[in-house]
């Protein structure tokens, strides 16, 4: 009898092990790395959820920032720590756009485990009131009547701001100069001075000169109308059907996390997400909370890895 209830108790063992180590997570502080310097919208973003997500959890959830390289010194450091948790990341859009443009020393899909998209922004396409393009499609006209004569500005290479008007160039065969600045205030000064003609500005950042009369709002970068500026239509629904850019912030732990603890980050970052002090917050910014599942946040990243990596490819994009 009890030789023939050892393999059942060792089959429960098994089963209940990871409900167990669910349950007593979190046991600690957690600890949330951000790839980017304090102050700027991916900084600002993970402040904005970690005081809900800690008072969900019970407790305390500490900022960790680590800049440098497009978020690929932050993804370094913490591919390395344990499996357990209390260990979370806030993945940008340089963790898609980093596989096609330098080495790096881990794997952007095998070592994370994806837990939610937090939120999506989009940028927006201004053009100084110099150019005589009043639309998108008169702006690709103008592009082809005039190669390599428009020039563009951008807030570093390997941006969205950037890369959107790279997969523009891509999906319309059009030819722009590149001019990158050191961040998106330096580019949206010399748009506003007319040293550049165009810039795919984030929305919060630009809308009030467009809406002031300083630029010309021509369209949105996201595959619906951004919730600050209703009126402005998509890039795809002016003329360039399939483009869609996102500036993405999400949530994702070690690979090899118990799926246990996968799951009650999970449900306590999205609970966080709907609270009306973070979802207005989020707002705010110009960003849209979503709060999707792991394997829709996974599909999501590795969509964007192969996206991105065409884009790169095809302009010959590397890192400096």
């Amino acid at each position: 009898m009890k030789k023939s209830l050892c393999p059942l108790v060792v089959v429960l063992i098994a089963f209940l092990a990871p409900l167990a180590h669910g349950q007593a997570f979190p046991s600690k502080p957690i600890r949330f790395i951000v790839g980017f310097p304090p102050g700027g919208t991916n900084d600002i973003v993970a402040r904005l959820v970690a005081p809900k997500l800690g008072e969900n959890l019970g407790q305390q959830v500490v900022v960790d920032n680590r800049g440098g390289a497009n978020t690929a010194i932050a993804c370094e450091l913490f591919v390395r720590t344990p499996p357990d948790g209390h260990t979370i990341m806030l993945n940008a859009p340089g963790h898609a756009t980093n596989p096609a443009m330098m080495k790096l020393n881990f794997d952007s899909i095998k070592d994370f485990s994806f837990i939610t998209l937090v939120a999506e922004s989009q940028n927006l396409l201004v053009v100084h009131p110099s150019l005589p393009a009043r639309n998108v499609k008169e702006l690709i006209a103008l592009s082809k009547k005039h190669p390599g004569v428009i020039n563009y500005g951008s807030s570093g290479i390997g941006t969205t701001v950037h890369l959107s008007a790279e997969l523009f160039k891509h999906m319309t065969g059009i030819n722009w100069v590149h001019i990158p600045y050191k961040g998106g205030g330096p580019g949206l000064v010399a748009l506003l001075a007319g040293e550049i003609s165009l810039y795919f500005g984030n929305v919060p950042t630009v809308i009030r000169q467009a809406r002031d009369g300083k630029l010309r709002a021509l369209a949105t970068t996201g595959s619906k109308r951004s919730g600050a500026a209703p009126d402005i239509p998509t890039v795809a629904e002016s003329g360039v059907p399939g483009y869609e850019v996102t500036t993405f912030y999400g949530i994702s732990a070690p690979a090899k996390t118990p799926r246990p603890v996968i799951d009650k980050l999970h449900t306590e970052i999205v609970r966080a997400l709907k609270s009306p002090e973070v979802s207005e917050k989020l707002q705010g910014l110009g960003a849209e909370p979503v709060g999707n599942t792991p394997e829709q946040y996974s599909a999501f990243m590795q969509a964007e890895i192969a996206k991105w990596g065409k884009v790169i490819k095809a302009a010959g994009i590397k890192a400096q």
